[in-house]
């Protein structure tokens, strides 16, 4: 069965993330994304993709630090109220009924609720298409306690796969590879 090219990011299941910034007067902003991925290893680097037209790209523009909040699937029911477009310096962590928290070694907060996170200081950014991707450098990471197990349960992680359609409940299963 041929697609409309479009249609290509419906057959990857994405790992969503909340990507959280601060304006200049140190308002916390927070958005969902699902172009995301780790770009390379050494240096340890990070990558997604943003709308120019966001706020997230406004702030990271302004003092170049992002926090990567990984989303459970208890996120699931708060994407809605993350991705609404409220007026600039809106505190979205607030209306998603979130706490933030300080993050160590970067000045925008990371979600406390979040399954783990990945503090980032922007290394470079490119246009490609009608978005940005942003590269960060990693400077901290954490994850929470209950969370971690060599990798993080997979089955707690919320996946996109478009609009409306979320993936929760993958199983984590190892398989041989080369060196």
């Amino acid at each position: 069965m041929e697609l409309e090219v479009n249609t290509f990011p419906k057959l990857l299941v994405r790992p969503v993330v909340v990507i959280t910034t601060i304006s200049e007067k140190g308002i916390p902003n927070a958005a969902p994304f699902s172009l995301n991925t780790p770009v390379s290893f050494e240096p340890p680097l990070y990558g997604f993709s943003c709308n120019p037209a966001h706020d997230t790209w406004k702030n990271i523009q302004e003092n170049g630090e992002f926090v990567v909040n990984v989303a459970g699937k208890d996120f699931g029911d708060l994407m809605h109220v993350l991705e609404t477009d409220y007026p600039y310096e809106d505190n979205e962590i607030e209306h998603a009924g979130l706490t933030a928290e300080k993050a160590k070694m970067v000045k925008p907060p990371r979600i406390k609720e979040a399954k783990a996170w990945i503090e980032c200081k922007q290394e470079k950014s490119i246009e490609l298409g009608n978005h940005i991707w942003i590269v960060g450098r990693v400077m901290a990471v954490g994850v929470q306690e209950e969370s971690w197990n060599d990798v993080i349960a997979a089955q707690d992680l919320l996946g996109h796969i478009a609009g409306p359609t979320f993936a929760v409940d993958m199983k984590a299963v190892n398989y041989k590879r080369a060196k």
